[in-house]
């Protein structure tokens, strides 16, 4: 499950989505400071800085990713936008500097039961950008998007139980805690602290429209 993180990366500026990656019904969002574009293969070079990381990568493998795997999670993430229309992968930058990227796509996993309506939640952010609001910050945005446009019913989120900076970054965005469990899928390496289980947050549509309600626009 992402979690809030980060590393040194080029500055690029927010490129547009063109081409065979193209998708109309994932639209570019945006928030006080950051710009959210669908996830294309020109970001493959983001994701290679990202995820090289060992920080970044600390709560999902324990260890940096090769090119070679994180080009194959990249072509799993472009695919991940076909699943339901509108839910899919996103590329945060603020102005021409990338801050990292953040998901809303369907459940997947043994962990997670496929229900109509629902979404899983995530954010992987460079490591200097890490404690300066942003993950909690795009997340907002996509909560904001799947209730107000996409229609769905309820979002949640899991990381590792030791996570605690992905923790209150989900508590930061709204979420509150829904369960702890111990995961089904089986970890390629042993990432410390997976002994301790997972837990997930989660919000209702009704709650969030009773907040919005409340605080206005």
């Amino acid at each position: 499950m992402p979690a809030a993180d980060e590393s040194a990366a080029t500055a690029q500026a927010p490129p547009s989505v063109s081409g065979k990656d193209r998708r109309t019904t994932q639209p570019t969002l945006h928030t006080a400071r950051l710009t959210l574009v669908p996830l294309a293969s020109e970001h493959l070079e983001l994701e290679v800085e990202l995820d090289s990381d060992a920080d970044v990568m600390r709560y999902l493998t324990g260890r940096a990713l090769s090119r070679a795997e994180v080009e194959r999670a990249h072509q799993r993430r472009i695919a991940a936008a076909r699943t339901v229309p509108g839910l899919g992968y996103w590329v945060g930058f603020d102005h021409d500097d990338f801050i990292g990227w953040w998901i809303l796509q369907p459940p997947h996993g043994p962990d997670q039961p496929k229900v109509a309506g629902e979404a899983d939640l995530g954010y992987r952010l460079l490591r200097r950008h890490w404690r300066r609001g942003y993950a909690a910050e795009g997340a907002r945005e996509l909560i904001r998007y799947g209730f107000g446009d996409v229609g769905l019913t309820r979002i949640f989120a899991q990381t590792m139980a030791v996570n605690t900076p992905s923790r209150a970054t989900m508590t930061a965005a709204g979420l509150t805690f829904a369960r702890a469990f111990v995961s089904s899928d089986l970890y390629d390496d042993l990432v410390p602290g997976a002994d301790q289980g997972e837990v997930e947050y989660e919000i209702t549509r009704s709650t969030w429209q009773q907040r919005h309600r409340r605080t206005g626009p």
